[in-house]
């Protein structure tokens, strides 16, 4: 997320002025905890703890939701963003732009998904489940949640290539997850990402999430609840997921592209060590209310005749 020293974001760096809320924040990026267990991890009251947490969601800083776990009821967090960039408006001129562009999970150009697999919006399942033809149905626009056991799903951007200006990094995020038949939290699957054709990385996905209610996740749906929201960049040094390096794949490689798109492929190789599938959540299901999101940040060249 992008967030600028203005007026209406005071709330978000007040938040920010306390060792405790600090401590918070570097605790749920590792995990979801609830009450209890944050304020016994920091060492403070479960009073006092609500006092913090209430002043970091109004910060929208992170999010909770009661949860019925073992007979009671606790108040998990969650972290709503996973990354922040810092922009001083008055200094953009010294920054690179950016272009954003909001991918819906059902708005894919190509898709080979085996069961398990299937669509969901908001309001239902699309179709049958386990059944690959409705990848195809038209309703398949509005889908808010996508998922198969093995193999791929790719979508097109426009391409963002252009002689007057400098692209610096390309920037993906999406809530993601394996695909466990119902859910499971320990089910690994080894998810390969692709970006114009060349692969990035593969990454592990520890599992499919369901013993607690996705935050955006509607009531009528049963199975899995939420995913983990990555990141990825992929600069002039080579590419990164959540700040730690995967490969050295180059931005420069991946421009290479002459299509008039850009493609972004996400698959489960059937020869893959970990067969777990994967899981795709939009901006209404899971933790976090986003679609697939690509920014490119550029710089204006000086050199254009």
């Amino acid at each position: 997320m992008i967030i600028s020293p203005t007026p209406e974001n005071i709330a978000f760096f007040s938040a920010l002025a306390s060792d405790v809320r600090l401590k918070i924040i570097q605790l749920l990026s590792k995990e979801d905890l609830n009450i209890k267990e944050l304020a016994e991890r920091i060492g403070v009251s479960s009073a006092i703890m609500v006092k913090h947490i209430n002043v970091l969601e109004k910060a929208n800083i992170i999010t909770s939701q009661l949860v019925k776990r073992n007979g009671t009821i606790s108040r998990v967090c969650t972290l709503v963003f996973a990354e922040y960039r810092f922009i001083i408006e008055t200094r953009r001129r010294n920054l690179p732009a950016v272009d954003t562009i909001s991918i819906p999970v059902g708005q894919y150009s190509a898709i080979d998904g085996k069961p398990t697999c299937g669509l969901a919006t908001e309001k239902d399942q699309i179709g049958n489940f386990d059944d690959p033809r409705v990848f195809w149905y038209p309703e398949r626009i509005n889908a808010q949640l996508l998922w198969f056991t093995q193999g791929y799903v790719e979508y097109r951007v426009p391409n963002y290539y252009s002689p007057e200006r400098l692209i610096t990094e390309i920037e993906l995020s999406f809530e993601i997850a394996s695909e466990a038949p119902d859910f499971a939290d320990d089910w690994p699957s080894d998810i390969t990402f692709y970006f114009n054709g060349f692969k990035l990385f593969t990454w592990t996905s520890p599992g499919d999430y369901g013993l607690k209610r996705g935050i955006l996740t509607p009531e009528w749906w049963p199975s899995n609840q939420y995913g983990l929201l990555k990141v990825i960049h992929i600069t002039r040094e080579g590419v990164m997921m959540d700040g730690i390096k995967m490969s050295d794949v180059t931005l420069d490689q991946v421009l290479t592209c002459k299509e008039p798109y850009w493609s972004i492929r996400f698959e489960v190789a059937e020869d893959a060590k970990n067969v777990g599938g994967l899981t795709l959540f939009g901006q209404k299901f899971g933790n976090h209310a986003q679609d697939i999101l690509m920014r490119v940040f550029f710089e204006k060249t000086s050199n254009i005749e």
